[in-house]
């Protein structure tokens, strides 16, 4: 069991193919659950229930890592706050606003955000084999949300809500820029203190805007916490960080561009959409923009 996990986490492009199916589900569910469970109470209860499966398993290894998580507080309190406490909320509170499309769209330029932080926190700057692994691959991405007509694109109207969500996507790229300097501590001790830490930060807002961050105990909801809790979350927050651990951010964003082919899939699969030709065209241009992106390393400027 020790060697395939060893083997498993070992495997940068399979963590971050699974991190963007399990993101697009988070997208597609929180859009689905806006009016029903508030955005607040969304980030705040998916915080504190991911942090509390997993303490049992992290509470050994915090300890043992407790000297250099103090060492290194400031950065791990900036990660926390940037990946974890405000992009959660913004994202969560735009979905109430923004229509799916748009928001695909604003996550497509997520790999420009990482690679516009690179440059400005590490002086890095893509590779020409990154640059077109990211231009086929956002290509791709436009053709699979355009259904195959690129010329609608015209047509889309941004409001308050695609402002916040592309502000989120910017605190999120940052988050994922400089993972690149968190500490060298166990993925479960950093994971543990950054969710935990991020639902003690959401915890002030949250209690003071009760009663409106409250929401019906019902089926609904659970089933949108549960997955919410345990794979956007949990799962792909450890593999997502694992993975940028290995192949570095520059080479990892170009997998956010696999989110709204997921998205297209998941509709296809459970919501009962055609396949068409221009699915096969956008799948295949952003694997093979993933495919380029994933070569070299990035340039110093």
């Amino acid at each position: 069991m020790q060697s395939f996990l060893r083997d498993f986490f070992g495997r940068p492009y399979l963590l971050l193919t699974l991190t963007s199916l399990f993101w697009a589900g988070n997208i597609v569910l929180g859009r689905y659950a806006a009016g029903h469970v508030p955005p607040l109470a969304l980030s705040f209860v998916r915080w504190c229930g991911a942090f509390l499966i997993l303490i049992g398993f992290a509470w050994p290894l915090l300890r043992r890592d407790w000297s250099k998580i103090r060492a290194h507080l400031g950065v791990l309190l900036l990660l926390t706050l940037s990946g974890i406490t405000i992009y959660n909320w913004l994202a969560y509170s735009a979905l109430q606003y923004t229509q799916a499309l748009n928001a695909l769209l604003i996550a497509s330029m997520q790999p420009l955000l990482v690679a516009c932080w690179s440059m400005i926190l590490y002086r890095e700057r893509l590779t020409k084999w990154q640059a077109l692994g990211v231009a086929l691959s956002l290509l791709g991405v436009l053709v699979v949300i355009a259904r195959g007509d690129l010329s609608i694109l015209k047509d889309v109207r941004f409001n308050y809500g695609d402002l916040a969500f592309f502000v989120a996507q910017t605190v999120y790229a940052f988050y994922s820029t400089l993972l690149k300097s968190r500490p060298s501590i166990h993925p479960l001790s950093f994971l543990a203190f950054t969710i935990g830490m991020g639902a003690v930060m959401l915890s002030p807002a949250y209690i003071y805007t009760w009663p409106e961050s409250s929401f019906p105990l019902d089926w609904k909801s659970a089933a949108i916490l549960g997955y919410i809790t345990l794979f956007p979350s949990l799962v792909a927050y450890l593999f997502f960080n694992r993975g940028v651990e290995l192949i570095g951010p520059n080479r990892a964003a170009p997998f956010y561009h696999l989110i709204p082919v997921f998205g297209s899939a998941l509709a296809i699969v459970f919501l009962g959409e055609r396949p068409a030709l221009f699915h096969a065209i956008g799948y295949a241009l952003v694997l093979c923009g993933i495919y380029i992106g994933t070569r070299g390393q990035a340039k110093s400027a």
